[in-house]
């Protein structure tokens, strides 16, 4: 491409899908945090989908966040901002208040503590009612899943990278933190899309 910008294509398939159920989830205005955006890609297509909303892309990786820089300033979007340097572990954010979160193709690839962070950040940024959505592969059923075992055993050699989250865990551990899963679509066989939301009293 001639510049810092990256592809990712790993969410094509799922993307029209996600952002069906982005279009009846979000606020219609406020800021988006979006959580390791990656090459950008993302990013700069739901951040034209929502011109009313401002996009605000984050990822701990330099590279990545290159990438993002380079998209915003090639593209031109005017509700896309600039990356964040934000590690979901590390504490304080860069960003104090969000209207909705949205994490994409991240629990699977990263040490358990990312899931707890991310849980934490919303319970602290966003206000109730907000939504924090997760899109990625995620394990309904208890018994072995073919896709799901296969995405396991190609992750065993990516150090710190939990495997595939099962509902169970993330609904046990956002209801610690005063968030809770209203609508699960997908899982096994196909990534799911996990809409919590932040309750009253958190």
């Amino acid at each position: 491409m001639g510049d810092a910008r990256r592809t990712s294509p790993s969410i094509e398939n799922s993307r029209e899908a996600l952002l069906a159920v982005l279009r009846r989830t979000l606020p219609s205005r406020g800021t988006v945090l979006e959580i390791a955006s990656g090459s950008g890609d993302d990013a700069f297509f739901f951040a034209g989908a929502f011109p009313g909303l401002t996009w605000q892309p984050s990822d701990v990786d330099p590279g990545a966040r290159s990438s993002i820089a380079a998209r915003v300033l090639a593209t031109a979007v005017p509700n896309l901002r600039m990356p964040l340097e934000l590690d979901a572990t590390d504490f304080p954010w860069p960003l104090t208040e969000a209207d909705a979160m949205l994490c994409i193709d991240l629990l699977h690839a990263t040490p358990p503590e990312a899931l707890i962070g991310i849980l934490d950040g919303a319970r602290v940024l966003l206000p109730d009612g907000a939504p924090l959505i997760v899109h990625g592969p995620l394990r309904r059923a208890s018994a072995p899943v073919r896709r799901l075992d296969e995405i396991d055993d190609a992750l065993r050699s990516v150090p710190g990278a939990a495997g595939v989250p099962s509902l169970e865990r993330v609904t046990r551990a956002a209801a610690k933190r005063h968030l809770h899963v209203v609508e699960v679509i997908g899982g096994d066989e196909a990534d799911a899309t996990v809409v919590l939301r932040r309750g009253r009293g958190g």
